[in-house]
């Protein structure tokens, strides 16, 4: 039997500028993603019908019919599959992990059926699959749609957080008050060490911050407890939440504070994590 497994790794906002709304309410971004080595799986293989199968340690919960996004990306192929989603991200966090499962199932799905041609209707799936499929450090403006790599970027070294909770991103985006913000440069850092580029990333923003917290208060006390952590260069959130980073210099910084933070918050979602 014919198998592919592809891995659906966490997306990460390291910024997260909002730019403007358009008339129909979409909000426009300008946004640096890099995706971390922590993430989901994905496994595919020819079936009789359709079925996803959720297991692991984040199952709990996860839809297995249409509603998933993993069943929608997995209709736009034209041969019935059994998919099995191993899912070790939380759920609504603000790391892309429904859209990353979803651009993870058609990679797989184009590996099974030698397809090298993206299914009509992919990008419809969500405005972060584009970038998903891209797995790789990029700049995402407008609405998702305008997705440019960003190489030379270094590799950094990073703490997630997540307190268990969900975060709705409309309410979020609802809850902004400044709809027009200004973007990142137009150029954007390249060949910087870790320390310099984190200095560059700390004068930049995530505008969706502030409403979060206000939607959910306890995202304050996490970006509170990873900007105390030893070596901690900058503590953020990511996306609209309620998941937060910090980033370190090196790998063993990082290590050495996730297990403190485990330690100190043993009910939050916390781990270590190579972003490139």
């Amino acid at each position: 039997m014919t198998i592919s497994k592809v891995f659906a790794p966490a997306k990460v906002n390291l910024t997260l500028h909002v730019t403007g709304q358009r008339r129909d309410g979409y909000h426009l971004l300008d946004s640096l993603v890099v995706f971390a080595d922590v993430g989901d799986r994905i496994t595919v293989m020819p079936a009789q019908a359709p079925r996803l199968e959720v297991i692991g340690p984040r199952a709990t919960g996860v839809p297995t019919d249409h509603t998933n996004l993993v069943m929608r990306a997995a209709a736009l192929f034209d041969i019935p599959v059994h998919i099995i989603l191993s899912k070790h991200l939380p759920a609504a966090a603000g790391v892309g992990g429904g859209s990353s499962d979803a651009a993870a199932t058609v990679l797989a799905l184009s590996d099974l059926t030698g397809e090298t041609r993206l299914p009509e209707g992919v990008t419809e799936l969500g405005a972060d699959v584009r970038v998903c499929l891209m797995r790789q450090a990029a700049r995402m403006r407008g609405i998702g749609e305008d997705v440019t790599p960003c190489p030379g970027l270094p590799t950094l070294h990073a703490v997630l957080a997540n307190p268990g909770i969900e975060v709705a991103t409309p309410a979020v985006f609802k809850a902004l008050e400044h709809k027009t913000n200004p973007p990142m440069p137009k150029r954007l850092p390249q060949g910087l060490k870790p320390r310099a580029f984190i200095d560059w990333l700390a004068s930049q923003r995530n505008d969706l911050e502030r409403p979060a917290i206000e939607a959910a208060p306890v995202i304050a006390d996490v970006l509170t407890a990873l900007a105390s952590l030893p070596g901690a260069r900058l503590a953020r959130m990511s996306g609209s939440g309620a998941t937060c980073f910090a980033l370190f210099e090196t790998e063993k910084a990082a290590q050495d504070a996730a297990r403190l933070l485990s330690d100190q918050q043993p009910d939050w979602w916390v781990e270590p994590a190579r972003l490139s």
